[in-house]
């Protein structure tokens, strides 16, 4: 995990991969590009997300046996025993890199499948090792793009001590090797993203043994690097496709101990 504002650097493994983005889009953009169906009641009213970190509250359009629908669920997919060892809490894991180990196999079909919607995500510095953020958009204007991601509902686990047993909707999603903008910063591996709507419907209706190709990076200079620092950087100006629809901007809260990864 980064270090900033409203983290701790905890572990030289904790900045390895994407555990920080942004989605400053709105409902409206998100329903043109995934075409959902319907709206869950914790989705009603959707704002702008500077910061979405590892263990927080994130929007995703998942399928659902109801059809395609936009819901708020918590980042981060149960880790595997392994993962978890002795400790006596589970913050998940939020990035999918071996989708080929049993533990992945039951979410990894249509039924399980979401994609997650963003403008930009970070990735720390860990080739210079200055841990820095740089932050990776499409391009200046940071349009609207989504991760693909899988997810699982009411999974009740400890994802904090100091919460006890919560019960939650979680996801995660895939990572792959880096492309070249990424890897002269970070040389582990990047976020999974989907470009258009047709990218989306597929990630969203293939099977996996077709839906599988998409894990893979984007071309090179397919990406931008639209800021660095610590925190969110948001532009200028800041182009009406982004514009919240809602004024109030979302609290920032401190994050869950850092999160399993799946990198290799």
């Amino acid at each position: 995990m980064e270090s900033n504002n409203y983290l701790d650097l905890t572990s030289w493994e904790a900045v390895h991969i994407c555990n920080l983005y942004s989605m400053v889009s709105n409902k409206e953009a998100i329903r043109e590009f995934a075409k959902f169906l319907r709206v869950a009641t914790n989705a009603d009213n959707l704002k702008a997300q500077p910061d979405i970190f590892a263990n927080g509250y994130g929007p995703v359009v998942r399928n659902t046996a109801e059809g395609r629908e936009l819901a708020v669920c918590r980042w981060g997919m149960p880790s595997s025993e392994d993962a978890i060892g002795t400790k006596k809490y589970d913050s998940g894991t939020t990035n999918v890199r071996r989708s080929y180990l049993p533990h992945w196999q039951p979410w990894l079909e249509v039924e399980n499948r979401c994609v997650v919607p963003a403008t930009s995500f970070a990735e720390p510095d860990q080739v210079g090792r200055t841990f820095k953020n740089y932050w990776f958009a499409l391009d200046e204007d940071r349009p609207l793009f989504f991760f693909a991601g899988i997810w699982t509902p009411e999974w009740t686990s400890v994802r904090k001590v100091k919460e006890g047993p919560t019960t939650s909707d979680l996801y995660a999603f895939l990572t792959t090797k880096a492309n070249a903008e990424v890897a002269q910063y970070h040389d582990k591996a990047m976020p999974v993203i989907l470009r258009t709507p047709e990218e989306v419907e597929q990630w969203l209706t293939l099977p996996w043994n077709e839906a599988k190709a998409l894990q893979k990076p984007l071309p090179d200079d397919a990406l931008k690097i639209v800021a660095n620092g610590l925190k969110w950087d948001p532009p200028t100006a800041t182009p009406s496709h982004l514009e919240s629809k809602h004024e109030d901007a979302p609290a920032k809260t401190p994050p869950a101990p850092s999160p399993q990864l799946d990198l290799f």
